[in-house]
């Protein structure tokens, strides 16, 4: 069975979601191992950033893999 439109959209937005959480929180408890202090700001845009590459990423592969099959 196959996942409806809506559910589809509900898993992509909880994985972006995830996602940027994980990556903030990665940053905030990794970042000072390598002398590197970002204020709160800087950490949430870093996230950010990173989670737009992701997405990127993510939709590309998938086209990609459609392509293929």
């Amino acid at each position: 069975m196959s996942q409806s439109r809506p559910m589809s959209l509900v898993e992509a937005a909880t994985n972006v979601t995830v996602g940027y959480v994980l990556a903030v929180v990665t940053q905030i408890v990794v970042f000072p191992w390598f002398g590197l202090y970002p204020s709160l700001g800087e950490n949430l845009a870093i996230g950010a950033l990173f989670t737009g590459i992701s997405l990127l990423r993510t939709s590309t592969l998938r086209r990609l893999f459609e392509r293929w099959r």
